[in-house]
C-alpha cells in the first residue's frame, strides 16, 4: 500500500506552495488506494503555534483533503526520537562531538582558505567521547562511495558520500534535529513515498543514511519543482498574498484553487479545467516537470470564472451568500435573486461580484474616480437627455429602455460608450454591469431617475 504524508511546520498560515505539495501527496495516495497522512512538525517551540496548526488542517479540509489517520505532532514524540538515537549510538553509527562554535568557525575558515568545501571534518568521530552538556550527537556518515536517490520525477540523483558531513542528530540540550525526527516518523507512520519540494533534495541522501543506519526500509521520493511568483522569485509562506485563506476569503472557489495548483508543474494534453475527480483519474506524479512552476494570478482568475460558471443558479447563490451577508444584503424576494443572477458573471471572484452587486441594494455614496473622470464629468447633456426620455416611459421594460438608449445615441451623435457609460456610472458607481437596458430594468424607474439626478448634481458641483 502506498502511504504518503504532508508534514507542515505550524509557523505560519497554510500557503499555496504547501497546498500544492499536500495535493500531490493526496492524489498519489488516493489513486493508488493508499493512505494520505499529516504530520505536524512543531519542534520549533518558539515559532510553532496551535492557531497555525488549526489553520493548516482547516484549510486542507476546505479543499477536501482529509487525512486517513489522526495527525501526529513531533512535539509529543521526543522519547521515540531519543530511543532511535540510542540505537544509533549502540550500533556505532553515531558519536558524541564536543567541538565548540569557535572551533567549528576556525575549521571552516581554514577549509575555505584552502579552497575546500566548508563542512564538519569528523574530528571527534574516533575520540570515544561521552554525552555531556557540551556535546552533540552526530551521525557517522559513510566516508566513501556514493548514495543514489531514485526520484519519481528526476530519475537517479547521485551524491558522493565524501560531500556529506556528519550531521547533528541531537543538540547539546538533548533535543532531536529535523533529520532524525523526519526519518523516524516516516518509519513509524509506515510512509512509503515522500513527495516534497526540491529544496529538500539535498536533505534526502542524509536521511537515507539515517534510514540505513537504523535498518529501516528505503522509501520512494519525488521532489517537486518550486513554486515561483510572477516575479520569478520563490513564494514564501511569510508573504500574505500566498496564504490560502487570502484567496478563499476573496471568493476563489476551493475547486479553483485545486485546479490551479494541480497545474503548477503538471499538465494533461490541452485540458485546462480539472476537478478533484478528474485529477484522481488523470494525475501522475511521474509526469510532473522538473522546471520551476509559476503561480499566475491571471490564470487563477480565468480558472475561477470557469468554475463559477459551472455552478447552478442555486449553487451560485449559496456560494455568494456569505459575501453578501458582509454587506448586509439579504435576499428577500425573487427580484433580489434576479439581480444576483444577472450579475453572476460580472467579476472574477465572489468578493468582487458582491462589491458590484452592492449598489443595487445600498445607497450609492461615491463614483469610481477614474471612471468618473473618463466618462461622467462631460456627460451632463447625455444624462439630461436620458432623464427626460426615461421619465415618461409608461412600460418599464428592457425593449423600451433599449430603444431610448438607441435614440440617444442617434440624436446626440455619440458612440455607445459615450451614452451608456455615464448612466452606468450614475447607477452603479462604476463601468461594470450587465447590459444597460437590463441594469435600468433591475433598478426600476424611480430609483434609476433618482440616481441620474444625483449624478447630474455631482457633475454640476465639480464643474
Amino acid at each position: 500500500m502506498i502511504i504518503t504524508r504532508f508534514a507542515p511546520s505550524p509557523t505560519g498560515t497554510l500557503h499555496i506552495g504547501g497546498v500544492r505539495t499536500a495535493l500531490f501527496n493526496y492524489l498519489h495516495a488516493k489513486q493508488n488506494d493508499g493512505k494520505f497522512l499529516i504530520r505536524i512538525e512543531d519542534t520549533d517551540q518558539d515559532r510553532s503555534k496551535l492557531e497555525y496548526e488549526e489553520n493548516i488542517l482547516n484549510g486542507l479540509a476546505k479543499l477536501g483533503m482529509i487525512p486517513d489517520e489522526i495527525p501526529i505532532r513531533q512535539s509529543e514524540r521526543h522519547q521515540i526520537y531519543k530511543d532511535a538515537a540510542q540505537k544509533l549510538i549502540d550500533s556505532g553509527h553515531a558519536y558524541w562531538c564536543n567541538c565548540s562554535k569557535e572551533m567549528l568557525d576556525e575549521m571552516r575558515k581554514e577549509q575555505e582558505a584552502a579552497g575546500k568545501k566548508p563542512m564538519y571534518d569528523g574530528r571527534s568521530r574516533n575520540l570515544g567521547l561521552k554525552q555531556s552538556e557540551n556535546t552533540v550527537l552526530r551521525l557517522a556518515t559513510p566516508e566513501e562511495g556514493e548514495i543514489t536517490v531514485n526520484d519519481l520525477i528526476r530519475g537517479e540523483v547521485r551524491f558522493q558520500n565524501s560531500e556529506l558531513d556528519d550531521l547533528i542528530l541531537l543538540r547539546s540540550d538533548g533535543t532531536p534535529t529535523y533529520h532524525l525526527c523526519n526519518v523516524v516518523d516516516d518509519f513509524e507512520q509506515n510512509v512509503t513515498t515522500v513527495i516534497r519540494g526540491e529544496d529538500h533534495l539535498s536533505n534526502t541522501p542524509r536521511q537515507m543514511h539515517i534510514q540505513q543506519a537504523l535498518g529501516y526500509n528505503s522509501l520512494e521520493y519525488a521532489h517537486l519543482p518550486l513554486v515561483l511568483g510572477e516575479n520569478k522569485k520563490r513564494l514564501s509562506k511569510r508573504d500574505a498574498v500566498t496564504s490560502l485563506d487570502e484567496y478563499l476569503n476573496l471568493g476563489y472557489l476551493p475547486t479553483s484553487m485545486i485546479n490551479v495548483l494541480a497545474r503548477l508543474g503538471w499538465s494533461k494534453g490541452d485540458s485546462e479545467i480539472f476537478y478533484m475527480k478528474d485529477l484522481l483519474k488523470d494525475f501522475r506524479i511521474q509526469e510532473v516537470q522538473k522546471a520551476a512552476a509559476i503561480f499566475n494570478k491571471t490564470k487563477l482568475d480565468w480558472t475561477n470564472t470557469n468554475h463559477l460558471a459551472s455552478l447552478s443558479d442555486d449553487e451560485f447563490i449559496e456560494k455568494i451568500r456569505p459575501f453578501l451577508d458582509l454587506k448586509d444584503i439579504s435576499l428577500e424576494s425573487e427580484n433580489d435573486k434576479k439581480i444576483i443572477l444577472a450579475l453572476r458573471t460580472s467579476g472574477q471572484n465572489l468578493s468582487e461580484i458582491a462589491n458590484l452587486i452592492a449598489p443595487y441594494f445600498n445607497d450609492l455614496d461615491s463614483y469610481d474616480t477614474d471612471a468618473a473622470k473618463k466618462f461622467l464629468y462631460d456627460s451632463e447633456e447625455v444624462l439630461l437627455f436620458l432623464q427626460k426620455k426615461l421619465s415618461v416611459v409608461s412600460d418599464w421594460n428592457e425593449a423600451n429602455i433599449a430603444q431610448i438608449l438607441d435614440d440617444a445615441k442617434n440624436n446626440l451623435g455619440l458612440s455607445i460608450p459615450k451614452v451608456n457609460q455615464p448612466i452606468r456610472i450614475a447607477l452603479t458607481g462604476n463601468t461594470k454591469s450587465p447590459s444597460l437596458d437590463l441594469t435600468l430594468c433591475l433598478f426600476g424607474q424611480d430609483e434609476s431617475l433618482q440616481r441620474i439626478e444625483k449624478a447630474i448634481q455631482f457633475i454640476k458641483s465639480n464643474n
